[in-house]
């Protein structure tokens, strides 16, 4: 019981304990059969034991039941496991959800395997009640797929290990300058052309090294549909993010028209193969304006979320301070300079996507100049963003590059695989807090949760992105779902110890974790890639 993550609300041990049996069942009310259906599946693999599905909840004496409680909030769940069996019960599905991933661990780490270890092992869980709640409604990890694609297994593992934590928010960063990741049918090239790059800068930017083969990938609409599906059955949220007007040189590859063509020539850019900020950014022209509309279209086909990311960081100006085509429409529309005409690109979105019955959020640069009422923030350079978004009435998600961007390094040596950005360790993330004491009790409201960053320049597969999101990413699910004390007050020792049974998890789970111990040898390359470099990574 105290060595779940993250750390519930409240828990009392019973004593004894409920055995799990080839006669025990699995009973569900209709609301909670989804959940039953996925616990079932999981546990079955894990087991070896039928766990036979039965609707009556009678039928789970000496089993599982699952169903709802009015009484509870909308994810708040309670755990009772006595004679009589296990109950879950949640004020909602998703409720329900996150207390069966706390059943999950209280069986053990085998039961995260795919098949059974050994079939005449005994299976128990504790008699103990448990009742649990989320501290934020939106807990979120962002995987940037673009700058090193992730094939759709690699995606729908992450949402599984998001699951595990009770991580409900994915931000899914389709595009960018490296690569666009998302078909779009009206636009065909986006996916021909700009989805492959033909080689790729090795490390940091400042590294002398290149992978000369060719890189790329993307998902078609009928892969976006299984991955949000996915998703959904584990109550997770897809937030699919369209790099505008910045960050763009992979559309404009594709589609040379979209770049400022008065000024360069466009149509000798290809798919960016390094990293930093690109000065290619699009034309503020009506012709860009229906593009992206027209993929904004098909983005909403395809994704339900209430809130569509929009980008909107990183644009240098310089390109529009040349363009004529630039400067006549600061002119027309009467802005004072460039930083307007940017803040008048992201507010047409907002509208049109405000039209269309969703949200736009974008990172905190979306506030200069304004925004309508319904957009969102995500604070990314530090806590100002999201202080200043929550006193003008914008909801926030607080991600603060300084805290939670899971590529900065974990140690100060040169040691680690490629040692970029500040250095972040396991505590670090753990007393990190989401909500700026600055703030009022009325402003914090708007405070919508936290998430943490995986951006990918310097992770070219799925074990490199292990190592850098776990454990750390365990830590930040803990603070973004638990009611922690002050960061100064946490008590890191009791999590640092419940993190040694979760290790066996993380093993069960196949995640490539760095060793609690530090880098193994193999995975030491000195010289390889220069020294470390301090202060942030080479993009946002």
């Amino acid at each position: 019981m105290t060595e779940l993550i993250p750390a519930p609300r409240g828990a009392t041990a019973g004593s004894g304990e409920v055995r799990l049996t080839h006669h025990s069942r699995l009973c569900a009310d209709t609301a909670t059969q989804g959940v039953a259906h996925w616990l079932g599946a999981a546990l079955r693999q894990a087991t070896g034991l039928p766990l036979r599905e039965g609707r009556e909840l009678d039928d789970a004496e000496g089993g599982i039941g699952l169903r709802l409680d009015p009484g509870l909030g909308p994810e708040e769940y309670r755990l009772v496991s006595d004679g009589s069996g296990v109950l879950v019960e949640g004020g909602s599905a998703a409720g329900v959800f996150w207390g069966a991933q706390t059943l999950r661990q209280l069986l053990g780490p085998d039961a995260y395997r795919r098949a059974p270890l050994d079939r005449d092992r005994a299976w128990s869980v504790p008699h103990l009640t448990i009742e649990d709640a989320p501290r934020f409604r939106w807990r979120g990890l962002m995987l940037d797929v673009a700058r090193h694609f992730m094939p759709k297994e690699g995606v729908l593992r992450y949402l599984d290990l998001m699951a595990a934590h009770k991580l409900n928010v994915f931000h899914f960063h389709l595009t960018d300058d490296q690569g666009w990741r998302i078909e779009i049918e009206r636009h065909p090239r986006l996916t021909e052309i700009g989805s492959w790059r033909t080689r790729t800068k090795t490390g940091h930017r400042a590294s002398p090294l290149w992978e000369d083969k060719p890189h790329g990938g993307y998902y078609t609409r009928d892969d976006i549909r299984e991955i949000v599906a996915y998703a959904a059955e584990r109550h997770i949220t897809v937030v699919p993010e369209i790099d505008v007007p910045g960050h763009s040189q992979a559309a404009i590859a594709a589609y040379p028209e979209l770049g400022n063509t008065d000024v360069i020539d466009t149509t000798s850019l290809s798919v960016w193969d390094t990293w930093g900020i690109n000065p290619n950014v699009l034309a503020p022209t009506d012709n860009t304006l229906r593009f992206y509309e027209g993929v904004f279209e098909e983005v909403l086909e395809l994704f339900p979320s209430e809130f569509v990311h929009v980008g909107g960081d990183e644009c240098p100006k310089d390109q529009w301070r040349r363009s004529e085509t630039a400067q006549a429409r600061i002119r027309e529309l009467g802005l004072a300079d460039e930083d307007e005409l940017q803040s008048w690109f992201i507010k047409h979105f907002d509208a049109w996507l405000s039209a269309r019955g969703r949200r736009l959020i974008g990172w905190d640069e979306i506030l200069e100049g304004g925004l309508a009422e319904g957009a969102a923030v995500s604070s990314w350079r530090g806590y100002a963003g999201g202080v200043a978004a929550a006193r003008a009435g914008h909801d926030v998600v607080m991600c603060p590059e300084q805290q939670v961007y899971l590529d900065h390094r974990q140690d100060p040596g040169p040691e680690e695989p490629v040692p970029i950005g500040w250095v972040r360790t396991l505590e670090d993330v753990y007393r990190f807090e989401p909500v700026p004491p600055e703030l009022t009790p009325e402003e914090a409201r708007h405070v919508l949760g936290a998430q943490a960053n995986l951006w990918t320049e310097v992770m070219e597969d799925h074990a490199r992105v292990d190592y850098q999101a776990f454990p750390r990413l365990a830590a930040f699910a803990e603070v973004a779902w638990s009611t922690l004390p002050a960061p100064a007050e946490r008590d890191f020792a009791g999590f640092r110890s419940r993190m040694a049974a979760h290790y066996g998890r993380l093993d069960a789970l196949g995640v490539a974790y760095r060793p609690p111990t530090g880098p193994l040898p193999w995975q030491r390359r000195p010289g390889v890639l220069g020294r470390p470099v301090d202060g942030p990574p080479p993009h946002r």
